[in-house]
């Protein structure tokens, strides 16, 4: 080649290395930016959240009865089932309290039959008195006829009124007993003692008593693994619960069963269903991997609950993402290592929703 047509040549050369520069610059632009849309459109499936915790029923198991520590039938750490008995009070006091309530039930049968017994005695004794009263009367109407005649002396004739008056405001007495003895029995003269006021308020007493002293053996309500027993010994004083508002002295139950609470993000939760299987890490156990699903969604955020929520009343309001409680039940093997409450967990829920099926949803 000439140097002339060399020299001609170099022009083109360079304008076809600035448009392939062009090109592969557009291209490689093009590239990335379907890439991340691929990317974009297929993802969007998975929500993780690491503000996630392991949970379970906490009580501090009390009892609303108040008594000395008899005995303490459990120790730190260990595993009960329910209905496992964890510590007894003196049951003495509850069984004096409840021989005293069933001496007051007995009673309430005496004096049930007692008044009884008492309302056939008036009512014989009205029959007695109403004979009384014709009596007189017969004989005031015979001396008052006599002395229409002057055939009696006036005196004998009040004598005769007197008695006559006295044995009807004695009739009205007796009839008065009867009617506040038959008031006793609940206006049934054939009442049953089981159906008396009296009666039914010494039994009440008696369940009451009975209640107290069953309550003087503490249960596990549910099975886990007991806590905070150590400052319970035996003598004690057990403040009864309802009386002190408080917790006095309880022992700690931590139950066997636990699951997972994470706050989501109320973004998140378009669609989040119950039952969406997820994948659980515990930070206790790095490298294992439980599985689950989301058993439900709480019908309130956390700030719902609030005891103080806030009030956008002022005109400074600034919107804040709000976070809803997710419960997350855990599918556990046998061979699973313990969880214990309070521990971090990691979450993946998988929804089943990429974002393009969101965009087409739309």
């Amino acid at each position: 080649m000439s140097a002339v047509a060399y020299e001609a040549a170099k022009p083109k050369q360079g304008m076809d290395k600035t448009a392939l520069r062009r090109v592969l610059m557009i291209g490689g632009v093009a590239v990335v930016l379907a890439v991340s849309a691929y990317f974009y459109l297929m993802g969007g499936r998975y929500i993780t959240a690491d503000d996630s915790y392991v949970r379970a029923n906490k009580l501090m198991v009390s009892t609303d009865v108040s008594g000395l520590i008899q005995s303490v039938n459990v120790k730190q750490g260990q595993h009960v089932e329910k209905g496992e008995v964890l510590f007894t009070l003196d049951p003495q006091p509850f069984r004096i309290a409840l021989e005293n309530a069933q001496a007051a039930l007995a009673q309430a049968v005496q004096d049930v039959e007692s008044n009884r017994a008492a309302y056939r005695s008036a009512l014989g004794q009205i029959g007695a008195q109403q004979a009384q009263v014709n009596l007189t009367k017969q004989t005031f109407d015979r001396y008052a006829a006599l002395q229409s005649q002057n055939a009696i002396a006036a005196t004998s004739v009040d004598q005769a009124r007197g008695a006559m008056v006295g044995a009807r405001a004695t009739l009205n007495s007796v009839q008065q007993a009867a009617a506040t003895d038959l008031a006793k029995l609940n206006g049934d003269p054939n009442l049953p003692a089981e159906k008396a006021p009296g009666y039914l308020k010494a039994k009440a007493a008696v369940d009451e008593a009975q209640r107290q002293l069953d309550h003087a053996v503490v249960r596990a309500p549910f099975a886990g693994t007991v806590g905070e027993v150590d400052s319970l010994q035996p003598g004690t004083l057990v403040i009864s619960a309802m009386s002190a508002f408080t917790t006095t002295s309880a022992v700690g139950l931590i139950g066997s069963d636990n699951w997972i609470e994470s706050d989501l993000k109320e973004t998140e939760l378009t669609y989040l269903r119950e039952g969406n299987p997820v994948t659980i890490t515990i930070d206790t156990y790095p490298g294992r991997k439980w599985t689950g699903h989301v058993e439900n969604v709480a019908a309130g955020s956390d700030s719902s609950f609030s005891a103080l929520p806030a009030e956008n009343a002022s005109g400074n309001w600034v919107k804040v993402v709000q976070r809803i409680p997710v419960r997350i039940a855990i599918d556990k093997k046998p061979d699973d290592p313990q969880l214990r409450a309070g521990m971090s967990a990691v979450v993946t829920i998988d929804t089943g929703k990429r974002r393009w099926q969101r965009l087409l949803n739309e």
